[in-house]
């Protein structure tokens, strides 16, 4: 059988990666090695559960969500499609394209996250419209490439809340500056952390 085209959407965790301002940052170390144990070297990590590719659970942002390890796990393996909105300061349902059919996975490219090392001053407006387009187009997951669906400075959040009032889910981070529009496999499964908020993931395209 051929191997599959892996296609790395995952940003790099890592002591340098950048945090959402205020929040824990990701941090590594070996806290036992080899030499000290006789057999092995063990790992200590520390990390906000929003860090660098994630997904949020709809807990996140209502008391009364689903938690991570309520997911259900079909949505992060599915067909999606990338659709390039660079460019755009607000991004619409106005500005989506049609997807081919089977397609229940959205990633917009706005490519508005330049400099991985650190957090992003700004980036793109996505109107709530889009929630209502993926409900009417059977669209459960949005995958954004920036550090998250509303700016950071809102408290009210509305686009998580009408993703929220739509019952579709959010994958955020995600890395698609040399990904080419089109149609892929994704798999980007969050871990069984029970009864958390958010998880990092390991976002890959295939085909």
């Amino acid at each position: 059988m051929e191997p599959k085209n892996i296609i790395d959407i995952s940003m790099e965790l890592s002591n340098g990666t950048p945090e959402w301002p205020g929040d824990m940052p990701f941090s590594y170390e070996l806290s036992v090695t080899k030499e000290q144990s006789g057999s092995v070297n063990v790992g200590k990590l520390q990390s906000s559960t929003h860090v660098g590719t994630h997904v949020d659970a709809p807990f996140h942002y209502d008391d009364d969500g689903i938690k991570i390890d309520e997911l259900p796990l079909d949505i992060y393996l599915s067909k999606a499609q990338v659709v390039d909105v660079s460019g755009l300061s607000t991004i619409s349902a106005a500005d989506l394209v049609s997807l081919e059919e089977g397609v229940t996975t959205l990633l917009l490219k706005t490519v508005a996250w330049k400099d991985r090392s650190r957090f992003p001053e700004t980036w793109p407006v996505f109107d709530e419209s889009i929630a209502k387009w993926m409900e009417d187009n059977g669209v459960k997951l949005l995958g954004v490439d920036v550090p998250s669906v509303d700016p950071e400075t809102s408290k009210e959040l509305p686009m998580h809340q009408a993703m929220n009032r739509h019952q579709r889910f959010i994958l955020e981070g995600i890395v698609l500056d040399d990904v080419a529009e089109g149609v892929y496999r994704l798999a980007a499964l969050p871990l069984k952390i029970k009864g958390a908020e958010g998880s990092p993931v390991r976002a890959i395209l295939y085909t």
